[in-house]
């Protein structure tokens, strides 16, 4: 009885540690996977953040020209139409590359949303590979514990078997074991007699 009580506690003791096993590495794949979408988070509003600063700087830089542009128009409006229509020009040309630049910012803001969406399928990719490598781990283990019972089982069979045929053994030799000793006392009480002693006496 001591040895099976011994092996259950073992088989306890094992069925914690891969329990607790199982559950560490599907946590460390949801940090893992955290962490990712938490970087890329980062990254992204830091480009918006960048791109924020960029654009209030290009308006701010646009408003001062356009402010340098009006005090440089109403200075010279008194030299005629020609200037004024130079001073248009320039207007519009600012105004286009306003727009133009505005454009390059949308089709990179664009750019950077698919890349976080490409990202997020490449994690959520990541994280259903780690669940189908635990799910397997799982049921190699079981199919492992089953393996180990059925030698167990195996084992105590044939230890139950031996015991069985040795008792059966010793069994059939004690009555030659009886008889011999039989014969050898009967020997000790002839020889006492032969030497004046009562056996009865000792």
């Amino acid at each position: 009885m001591p040895p099976k009580t011994k092996g259950k506690r073992k088989k306890v003791g094992a069925k914690k540690q891969n329990k607790n096993l199982g559950a560490g590495v599907e946590a460390e794949a949801e940090r893992r996977l955290l962490l990712l979408e938490k970087e890329l988070l980062q990254e992204h509003l830091a480009l918006r953040r960048d791109e924020a600063r960029q654009a209030k700087a290009s308006e701010d830089r646009l408003k001062q020209r356009l402010q340098e542009l009006e005090a440089e128009l109403e200075r010279a409006r008194s030299e005629g139409k020609a200037i004024y229509a130079e001073m248009s020009r320039q207007h519009r040309a600012l105004q286009a590359k306003m727009e133009t630049s505005s454009k390059q910012m949308e089709e990179e803001v664009r750019s950077l949303r698919e890349q976080l969406e490409t990202c997020q399928r490449e994690a959520q990719a990541a994280k259903e590979e780690a669940e189908h490598v635990l799910g397997e781990r799982d049921h190699t283990l079981a199919q492992l514990r089953a393996h180990v019972a059925d030698m167990e089982a195996k084992y105590e069979e044939i230890l139950d078997g031996s015991l069985d045929q040795l008792l059966a053994k010793l069994r059939a030799i004690k009555p030659q074991w009886d008889a011999a000793a039989l014969r050898l006392h009967s020997r000790h009480k002839e020889q006492l007699r032969q030497f004046g002693l009562n056996p009865l006496d000792l």
